[in-house]
């Protein structure tokens, strides 16, 4: 379970603490940091309104997951992650869609257990009626050092 809450978490990563460059759309970065405060809070209903209906997650161990795969992790006891920054931020954004990603150290507790991991991830955002949804997410462990 650690694995694939980590994985999870971190797939969803937004941006409360990156610097946003001027071709970021107002409303996808307030979506992004709507979009951090509730994986932080295991907020289900803005997990919810946040993440597409066809929501596609490949994890840091390969497995492809869905959108309410990803929510009932967010929401499985013992499992709760700290506030994050996001390193090294990767943002290209176009009219209806965006790849947000980076780097991560990820400290949090799953199964009750502590846990501190570093990944590295990319979110595919889309801008659908109006909204805009994450839709894809990919995540992986980068090599060490």
């Amino acid at each position: 379970m650690f694995h694939k809450c980590v994985a999870v978490v971190v797939a969803c990563v937004a941006w409360a603490a990156a610097s946003f460059g001027a071709e970021i759309p107002a409303d996808l970065r307030k979506a992004v940091e709507d979009y951090d405060h509730a994986q932080v809070k295991a907020d289900a209903a803005e997990l919810r309104r946040l993440v597409a209906e066809d929501y596609v997650l490949v994890n840091s161990t390969g497995k492809v997951q869905n959108k309410s795969e990803l929510i009932a992790d967010y929401l499985a006891p013992g499992y709760k992650i700290e506030p994050f920054t996001v390193l090294e931020p990767v943002e290209k954004a176009w009219s209806d869609g965006a790849v947000m990603g980076g780097l991560v150290h990820l400290k949090g507790t799953s199964e009750g257990k502590p846990f501190a991991v570093t990944l590295r991830f990319a979110d595919v955002w889309a801008k659908r009626g109006g909204k805009w949804q994450v839709v894809y997410s990919h995540v992986s462990v980068p090599p060490k050092s």
